[in-house]
């Protein structure tokens, strides 16, 4: 009687076709089985640990923190501490083990208040790059309500997890920048006149993402596919970070800081109020009067501003931050082997105007482009070797550009 040949139990593979055999009770198992079921048991222990054990050792103190901010972020002292404190708190609570103390550390999401062009998305962008997790930003103007046009809330998810190269474990510890979330505030005092879409309606679609549940997140983004696989995302351990101009919001500031003056002491309280920095002064009860509904506020218990720019941060924002913007306008001539110097004279010119303005910081990269295009243009394969900017050649430049524009707008 002929010998059976051993085959594996789980691919099917004889003894002759295989490396390794080995042999069980009642089964037996080859090298190349063994090897992809280690491999399975590796990538189940990652999804239920996440990116735990990456954070250990490596996750910052607050002044570590607050000191990498301030190597790319200008000013802004209270937020950069505000949110360092926040951050740390919250990869801790990551990072707790597991107890028997029924000690249950909650979420600081965090919300931003501040002019347009005062840091908000560059302080969010700083943290990730600082903790080497994911990160999303988001613009809440295009969410709406489940089943109109617009983006539903799930698909804050859909980018966080394109951040992650869809690592739901990654993901799920990674941070959502929700920007323009003054644009969703109630467009009316009384709820019940018609159907806010766009305003309360995404507001009450946020308020579990928020806190933390878990989503169906369409991977593909919305309404489009509609026959794709949804990926379940916890939001439990996602760091929610929310941003907004708050445009008027200083009127409901103003209103509630004289409320409280009342006679012959109130010209005193006054006079301590800097009027041109009211937002320093902001509570969640001005958010409320703004158009953000209580449960919103609630699930963002962090509130912090951020301070309009003066002359001289702006002056710093050009020239001290690691990736200050003269900096990368040298290295992009040095690129071409030309060697490119600004005198003070001119970026005081460029201070000035972006004050006249009131574009913040973004108003002194518009600036330097529209005085720099010509010379870029030019000078990249002339002879020129270098090349200085004075207040002189700022000025023309920057009058020659708007004189074109105006001649191409008529």
């Amino acid at each position: 009687m002929a010998k059976r040949e051993l085959n594996c139990s789980f691919c099917g593979r004889s003894k002759s076709e295989v490396n390794l055999l080995i042999a069980g009770i009642d089964a037996h198992i080859c090298d190349d089985c063994i090897e992809q079921g280690h491999s399975i048991v590796l990538e189940e222990i990652k999804q239920k640990k996440g990116v735990t054990n990456e954070l250990k050792g490596d996750l910052k103190k607050p002044k570590e923190i607050r000191a990498f901010l301030d190597s790319y972020v200008i000013g802004q002292d209270q937020t950069k501490k505000t949110l360092a404190v926040a951050v740390y708190n919250h990869y801790k609570r990551l990072l707790q083990e597991d107890n028997n103390d029924g000690i249950e550390i909650e979420k600081s999401n965090i919300l931003m208040v501040g002019e347009t062009g005062t840091g908000k998305t560059l302080v969010a962008k700083t943290i990730a790059k600082l903790l080497q997790v994911p990160l999303a930003i988001v613009d809440a103007t295009v969410l709406t309500e489940a089943g109109y046009v617009g983006e539903d809330v799930e698909s804050l998810l859909t980018r966080l997890l394109q951040a992650a190269d869809y690592d739901v474990a990654k993901a799920e510890k990674g941070i959502v920048f929700i920007d323009e979330i003054d644009k969703i505030a109630r467009k009316g005092d009384n709820p019940s006149i018609t159907r806010d879409v766009s305003g309360e309606g995404v507001q009450q679609g946020l308020l579990k993402l928020l806190e933390g549940t878990v989503v169906n997140v369409p991977p593909k983004g919305g309404r489009k596919h509609p026959d794709q696989k949804y990926i379940e995302v916890d939001t439990k351990n996602i760091l929610f970070i929310a941003g907004g101009a708050f445009d008027g919001i200083n009127k409901h500031i103003s209103k509630r800081l004289n409320q409280q003056a009342v006679g012959y002491s109130s010209s005193v309280e006054g006079d301590s109020i800097d009027k041109n920095n009211l937002l320093q002064y902001i509570i969640p009860k001005d958010i409320k009067d703004f158009g953000l509904i209580p449960e919103i506020i609630g699930r963002l218990p962090v509130l912090t501003h951020m301070n309009p720019l003066d002359r001289d941060t702006l002056r710093s924002i050009l020239t001290e931050p690691k990736n200050a913007l003269i900096k990368q306008y040298k290295k992009l001539f040095a690129m071409d082997n030309i060697d490119f110097t600004i005198e003070d004279e001119a970026l005081d010119f460029i201070v000035d105007k972006a004050l006249e303005y009131k574009l913040g910081a973004r108003g002194l990269r518009s600036l330097s482009e529209a005085i720099l295009t010509e010379a870029m243009y030019e000078l990249p394969g002339s002879e020129v070797n270098s090349f200085t900017v004075d207040k002189f050649y700022a000025e023309k430049a920057l009058n020659k550009s708007l004189l074109t524009k105006l001649q191409q707008a008529s």
